[in-house]
């Protein structure tokens, strides 16, 4: 693997292959063994190993067969050697849909590093996708 933007922008669409084939392992592999991962909901993951137990039953129940579709990578960016970031955007199509509801898109900040020959992620931010006006309505319905 070289140091390359492409180099880190394939990592989200790998993470989007595994996800696909129900290979929790593989949607975790190019997280470094100490990743810090907030999920969307606000869940911090400390390491590999625990984000992978959380999905794995995750992947088994609530999301199983789903799918993640419509990924694309928004920018990705070398910052300085050895470190980069990427932002990707993907939305999830559960079994039966032909196409997610625009409210089930999130989008990802990964930052990566140089690690032994390859880049890992280092830490990783989940994130629903919303618009304003979504924003807005969740607000009025919270009663804020």
């Amino acid at each position: 693997m070289e140091q390359s933007i492409e180099a880190i922008s394939a990592i989200p669409f790998r993470m989007y292959e595994a996800w696909n084939r129900g290979d929790t392992a593989g949607f975790f592999a190019d997280l470094a063994e100490d990743v810090l991962f907030a999920e969307l909901e606000g869940t911090i993951y400390r390491s590999r190993a625990d984000a992978i137990a959380a999905h794995e039953e995750l992947l088994g129940t609530v999301m199983k067969g789903s799918q993640l579709v419509r990924g694309e990578v928004h920018f990705a960016r070398i910052v300085s050697p050895g470190t980069g970031v990427v932002h990707s955007r993907v939305g999830i199509l559960m079994p039966g849909e032909d196409e997610p509801p625009s409210t089930r898109f999130s989008m990802q900040l990964f930052v990566v590093v140089w690690r032994d020959d390859r880049w890992v992620v280092a830490a990783l931010e989940n994130a629903r996708l919303l618009s304003l006006a979504s924003m807005a309505a969740l607000e009025t319905l919270a009663g804020e």
